[in-house]
């Protein structure tokens, strides 16, 4: 019974956690600096890292397809700093760029608490020249729970915090005999094994940006609020980035980030009879941004042999354009 229903399961659960995945390969570029580093693959290699050593190593590794960043334009990529900065059980673990001479540009900050004896909470923030104000991603997982009618009862998935806890890289951090990690790495001087590669085309590059979307979200909630105070006084502008991207910056700047996502799936089959499954998704940007609404829901009772789907999707514009609305509504029946 637990076989049967854990194999019915889990490709329910994969097709909702992919949704944003699909979406966000069709995605055109915004324009910001920040499409060209992702911060789910960041977050993918320091989950795998043994400490930050290996974390900055996998960052500039060509395989690992991390980023595609070129902020001073001379046709290779830029090697990619990590920096922490601690205080107490807070750690701001910085990821920054080699633009030039004493010219660094911070891209992104991992931002981790240790919030218990074995429990910690981890984000990682883009920085605002990058993507705009508010581009905080998280990781996740999924967590059933039943109404408790039994093994025919109604299961309900929802996304959840993930204790990053046991991630050998948050362990290495708060060991006892841990020392406070500051590459060594500057403008000119670089690690033997590294050698820049050209940066790729938007349509070569996207597919590699969002390859771990599936297992992270994007979150309006900061969780580590004491790591923005401990990094802010080290926060470090490239003066070439100012200057060379000004548009763009002054874009990111001015650009609020407020997409949410939520993604809940209720499932539970016995004797071959499937009951109550549901998926919403929010997202917003920002004021002169669009906005978009989906919601569908699918339902199947117990030895009934119809089902119903219904999809709405609603498009506004801001005030600032033109108003135009568009809704849509689709109803299906199907008997076997």
């Amino acid at each position: 019974m637990h076989q049967k229903f854990t194999n019915f399961l889990i490709p329910i659960i994969f097709m909702g956690m992919t949704s944003s995945h699909i979406l966000a390969q069709d995605e055109d570029p915004s324009g910001l600096l920040g499409d060209n580093f992702s911060l789910e693959n960041a977050l993918e290699e320091f989950k795998k890292a043994k400490d930050l050593s290996s974390f900055e190593k996998a960052l500039n590794k060509e395989n690992n397809r991390v980023h595609n960043l070129d902020l001073n334009g001379d046709n290779d990529i830029d090697y990619i700093t990590v920096n922490d900065h601690m205080d107490g059980d807070v750690h701001a673990i910085v990821i920054s760029a080699i633009v030039g001479k004493d010219d660094v540009q911070d891209v992104a900050v991992i931002e981790i608490e240790k919030t218990g004896k074995d429990n910690a909470t981890l984000q990682i923030v883009g920085d605002e020249d990058f993507y705009g104000e508010g581009m905080i991603v998280e990781p996740f997982d999924v967590e059933a729970k039943s109404d408790g009618s039994g093994p025919d009862g109604n299961y309900e998935y929802a996304r959840i915090v993930v204790n990053v806890w046991f991630w050998p890289s948050v362990r290495y951090i708060y060991g006892p005999s841990y020392a406070v990690y500051h590459s060594p790495w500057y403008w000119s001087y670089y690690p033997g094994w590294w050698r820049p590669w050209r940066p790729l085309a938007w349509t070569v590059w996207r597919p590699h940006r969002v390859r771990y979307a599936p297992v992270y979200r994007i979150t309006p909630v900061r969780r580590v609020t004491r790591a923005t105070v401990v990094y802010r006084p080290h926060r470090r502008v490239s003066k070439t980035v100012t200057v060379k991207h000004k548009t763009t910056v002054t874009k990111a700047r001015s650009h609020k980030v407020t997409t949410t996502k939520t993604t809940t799936a209720g499932v539970a089959k016995s004797n071959g009879k499937a009951v109550a499954a549901k998926k919403s998704t929010t997202t917003a940007k920002s004021k002169k941004g669009v906005k978009k609404s989906t919601s569908s829901n699918v339902k199947a009772k117990k030895g009934n042999k119809t089902a119903r789907a219904s999809k709405k999707t609603k498009v506004k514009k801001s005030k600032k354009g033109k108003a135009k609305g568009v809704k849509k509504t689709k109803k299906v029946k199907k008997k076997r």
